[in-house]
């Protein structure tokens, strides 16, 4: 049963303390190579630069805590958008202030959408980002609650070409390697864990895939300028496997924004996406 006295409860603020090892560990783990130095090099001309979607990792404890308190079958949480919202570029390494909480829970019939919102503030409480995130509780519809304002459509044009593309081999050790940011779920590891979920082996995590996105966007529509990327939303609509080739692809509109899509060869795994940048 969802607990709809959640809604509006407030978590945090909760310290989150990294340094630059953890910067380059989540860049290594959502793909960078040995040229991009910024990533992933402490003594980096310029200085070591943070990848924006960091900013999901800096709130799993607080999370985590929330699930506790919910008593929710977590085998039932599917994680169906993502959202991140950059108001500066991230320090390299320091302390952040993570808090947040439930701002709505809809009736989507056969599961429940629940909307999870995170402000993460420097040590001096100014604002670094927004994250939100979309899970969905299957089971939990039905209710005869709000079903929630219809979302914007986001295809890409047909028949136009992207003003980018981005192709990558995602590496069998990836899904291995991004569990060290504290995403640990055995699903992405365990072959037994994925074949009891339904799936024939271990899959990519969702938010690896994300990254993935991320970094195409940050190096073909920002030029690696991490100043220049503010907003990026996307809806997870398919599975990614290690060993899988994803492709991310990106058509520019007015004002900054661009569509994006990003599938492997047998499907569209990030839609309904947009990126914003200046």
């Amino acid at each position: 049963m969802i607990d709809f006295n959640l809604i509006g409860k407030k978590y945090g603020p909760i310290s989150f303390k990294y340094t630059w090892k953890d910067v380059v560990l989540y860049a290594l783990s959502i793909g960078a190579q040995a040229g991009e130095l910024s990533f992933i090099y402490e003594h980096a001309i310029g200085g070591l630069k943070v990848i924006p979607s960091f900013s999901v990792i800096m709130g799993i404890d607080l999370f985590l805590r929330f699930t506790a308190d919910m008593k929710a079958d977590l085998s039932r949480f599917i994680q169906g958008e993502q959202a991140i919202k950059l108001h500066r570029p991230i320090p390299a390494e320091g302390e952040a202030l993570i808090e947040g909480g439930i701002t709505n829970i809809y009736d989507k019939g056969k599961g429940a959408l629940l909307v999870w919102r995170m402000n993460i503030m420097t040590g001096k409480c100014e604002l670094l980002a927004e994250v939100e995130v979309g899970i969905f509780y299957m089971g939990e519809g039905g209710f005869g609650g709000d079903p929630g304002p219809k979302a914007e459509s986001l295809e890409p044009p047909q028949g136009v070409e992207p003003d980018f593309t981005v192709s990558g081999y995602i590496p069998e050790n990836q899904a291995a390697l991004y569990r060290l940011n504290g995403d640990i779920n055995p699903l992405h590891v365990d072959p037994d864990f994925a074949k009891r979920g339904g799936f024939p082996r271990p899959i990519l995590h969702g938010l690896c895939t994300y990254g993935h996105a991320v970094r195409a966007i940050l190096h073909k529509a920002c030029d690696g300028d991490v100043e220049r990327f503010k907003e990026f939303r996307a809806r997870f609509s398919g599975v990614v496997y290690p060993g899988d080739s994803l492709v991310t692809q990106g058509w520019k509109e007015e004002g900054g924004r661009y569509l994006i899509q990003s599938r492997t060869d047998r499907a569209v795994v990030l839609s309904h996406a947009y990126a914003k940048v200046e």
